[in-house]
């Protein structure tokens, strides 16, 4: 009789517990334990929410870093000389001279200028395309990376001036701005592009041969924007990632916000009485007796070029998205 009556004592005892309570039902242990608290319905909601705001930031991120993959879709012009005047706007007297500008100042210098017309960005803005177009080609002698390239987009109205690494602290980018806005552009303007870019080919050429200190005095007003040095930092997916980047701000800012209100909101309803506030409820789980009874796992283009220059190629040089861009 004493070890019944402690039997049903440790019984009622456990019974009694605020944590477990243990009961036989058709011959299988089950505890039934007390849970933490659950979150209502609108604090569930409100995790969903920002679950997928996460989700949206991150995917926007991830789209950010894979802009510099577009590259490998651009279409790109053959090379085949120092000048590819693929929008066919040179006359041929104009690219005897560019071509022999050109290959003067490699002999002088080692440094690649290239003239390239397109007959349209394939899609890319000139900021995509140029990187691109100087990395494919290789403009520049490997190890040094001293080549440029002077783009020219008839079509679109744009021209780009792409400096490769090594040239950037000689020819920077508010230099390559100063020429484009006042060498080349007034000749755009008044549809001379024969003349507009043989006179910035002249130009680069004197600031790689010349006293690169005085141009960049010349130029102080045209430092690149804050936008400029953002499309910059991001290569070749410049403009796209620069609009990526802004619409994560964006998001994250939005949720942000609306993260804040919602917790009000719902934290006012609680208080008013018109949401019920957490409670607690009891869950069945099998008990540790019987719980391994259910197992552990129920829960290059075909385009041609119109000059010709003996064989001409890249020298392995590499771009980083240095240079400046207008338009007309």
């Amino acid at each position: 009789m004493r070890g019944l009556s402690t039997r049903h004592s440790g019984a009622r005892a456990q019974l009694a517990s605020p944590e477990s309570i243990t009961a036989n039902a058709g011959g299988y242990g089950f505890r039934v334990r007390r849970c933490a608290p659950s979150r209502n319905d609108a604090t569930k909601f409100l995790r969903r929410c920002r679950a997928w705001l996460v989700a949206a930031a991150l995917a926007l991120a991830l789209a950010a870093f894979a802009a510099p993959a577009v590259a490998q879709t651009i279409d790109f012009p053959v090379l085949s000389g120092r000048v590819v005047d693929e929008a066919d706007i040179l006359t041929d007297r104009a690219r005897v001279e560019l071509i022999s500008k050109l290959a003067t100042l490699e002999a002088k210098t080692s440094d690649q200028l290239v003239v390239v017309t397109l007959r349209s960005l394939r899609g890319q803005t000139i900021e995509q395309y140029g990187v691109a177009l100087g990395r494919r080609w290789q403009i520049g002698q490997k190890g040094k990376n001293n080549g440029v390239v002077l783009i020219v987009a008839p079509s679109e109205r744009k021209v780009r001036i792409e400096v490769g690494y090594g040239l950037e602290g000689v020819l920077p980018d508010a230099v390559a701005k100063y020429i484009i806005e006042q060498t080349i552009l007034p000749h755009f303007r008044a549809r001379d592009f024969t003349g507009g870019i043989s006179r910035g080919a002249d130009d680069i050429i004197r600031v790689l041969t010349g006293d690169a200190a005085e141009w960049k005095a010349r130029a102080a007003g045209y430092e690149p924007s804050f936008a400029d040095r953002l499309k910059r930092t991001f290569g070749s997916g410049g403009s796209l990632a620069l609009g990526l980047v802004l619409a994560g701000i964006c998001v994250l800012l939005l949720a942000a916000i609306g993260w804040l209100f919602v917790n009000a909101l719902v934290a006012f309803l609680v208080w008013a009485g018109l949401l019920p506030k957490r409670r607690r409820r009891d869950r069945l789980e099998p008990s540790h007796a019987h719980h391994s009874y259910y197992g552990a796992g129920a829960a290059s283009s075909s385009y041609g070029s119109s000059s010709s220059d003996g064989g001409f190629s890249g020298g392995g040089g590499d771009f980083g998205g240095g240079g400046a861009s207008g338009s007309w």
